[in-house]
């Protein structure tokens, strides 16, 4: 097994060896993201948990609606064939390579179906991102170039198995999919605490899925929107399991992939069995990973809650692209169920907007730099860095 990390910004000619670049692990607007994420983040801190309370009062008074966080969900802003294309061009025209891309919405399909009659992008993979529960927790998989005569079946399953996860069909549907020769199987962002158990848990519990049904698992990934100090304990545990590790960008917004895999293949089926028969993955990191993580996820959010007047009428405010139940439960944009965004709303945005002035973007990456030296994994042995 060959695992090979790189920076761009330190070796800017990674590339030339190789013909093509992959991206994995994208988002397009057929992705529901939850919202739960604010009440459980609020419940952590008495101001906030005030705050929150009152403008659910509020709301009920301007509205007769319950504020639901847990039936609300929002999807990110853009449509599938702008995602396509971002990430081609990043690497087209940055590295000048050959490009495959495989976007992974949560628990659907929509985006490649879609793509799949657009010239371009025909030869897309059908993969998506699986919710799977586990025990006390709950993780992701990133499953790439399911066949697409079986693909709608395939998901079915998958959704009936999130619904209601019985263990006992898990073995069943992960060996399904490792059956198939041109299928992969990725463990996203494996130490990532989804459901908040507490690190230690969640470790545990990890350790205990791949124990049972790490020979179902392809490779383990390292996100793009991760920070360092998660993706480096990724390595460890790879390495601990003798894993391949994959680059997957997790892109939500309209930046392109921080993360994307080299390659010599010439297919994306021809990628898999490289990662799968071979063994073998070269990860680079782009030149944006370097940047400090807590500013590229601020910037996540102002791609969000950004205006898009080019897309589609729909998809243009992010409230239109922000999802929650109406009076009879039914779930509606938040467009159709107020007049307009309520102003603390749009006074924390405006905040938030002061980051993309020039001066306070290079005030904010000065303050949270990070010395030069803690921008590098530590890899094990059997691993290689390339500085």
């Amino acid at each position: 097994m060959q695992r090979t990390v790189t920076y761009l910004w330190k070796q800017p000619l990674a590339s030339k060896p190789y013909r093509s670049a992959v991206s994995l692990h994208g988002h397009t607007k057929h992705s529901k993201e939850g919202l739960y994420f604010i009440a459980e983040f609020a419940a952590k801190y008495a101001p906030l948990r005030w705050a929150l309370a009152h403008q659910e009062r509020r709301a009920w008074d301007i509205s007769a609606i319950k504020v639901d966080f847990w039936k609300s969900y929002w999807t990110p802003p853009m449509p599938a064939l702008a995602a396509f294309q971002l990430e081609c061009d990043q690497i087209e025209e940055v590295l000048g390579l050959s490009s495959m891309v495989s976007l992974t919405d949560h628990d659907n399909i929509e985006a490649p179906m879609l793509l799949r009659v657009i010239p371009q992008a025909r030869r897309i993979p059908v993969s998506l991102e699986w919710t799977t529960p586990f025990r006390d927790t709950t993780l992701h998989l990133g499953l790439h170039n399911l066949p697409s005569a079986r693909a709608e079946s395939i998901v079915a399953e998958l959704r009936q198995y999130t619904r209601a996860s019985e263990e006992k069909h898990l073995q069943e549907l992960l060996a399904m999919l490792d059956e198939n020769p041109d299928v992969l199987v990725v463990l996203n962002h494996p130490m990532w605490d989804l459901a908040g158990i507490g690190r230690q848990r969640h470790t545990s519990t990890l350790s205990a899925f791949v124990t049972k049904y790490g020979m179902f698992i392809h490779a383990f990934e390292l996100g793009g929107l991760r920070s360092w100090e998660e993706n480096q304990a990724t390595l460890h545990f790879a390495e601990g399991w003798n894993q391949p590790i994959i680059g997957g960008g997790d892109r939500h917004g309209c930046e392109p992939s921080a993360v994307l895999n080299l390659s010599e293949a010439e297919s994306f089926t021809e990628f898999v069995h490289q990662v799968r028969k071979e063994r073998r993955t070269h990860v680079l990191f782009m030149p944006q990973y370097a940047e400090p993580h807590a500013l590229r996820v601020i910037q996540t959010l102002l791609d969000v809650v950004r205006e898009y007047p080019e897309y589609p009428a729909g998809s243009r405010e992010w409230d239109e692209r922000v999802f929650h139940p109406d009076h009879n439960g039914v779930v509606q944009p938040l467009s159709t169920l107020w007049r307009k965004p309520a102003g603390f709303i749009n006074a924390v945005f405006g905040v938030f907007r002061l980051l993309e002035m020039h001066p306070v973007r290079n005030l904010m990456q000065f303050a949270l730099a990070r010395p030069e030296r803690d921008l590098r994994f530590d890899l094990g042995k059997g691993q290689e860095v390339v500085p």
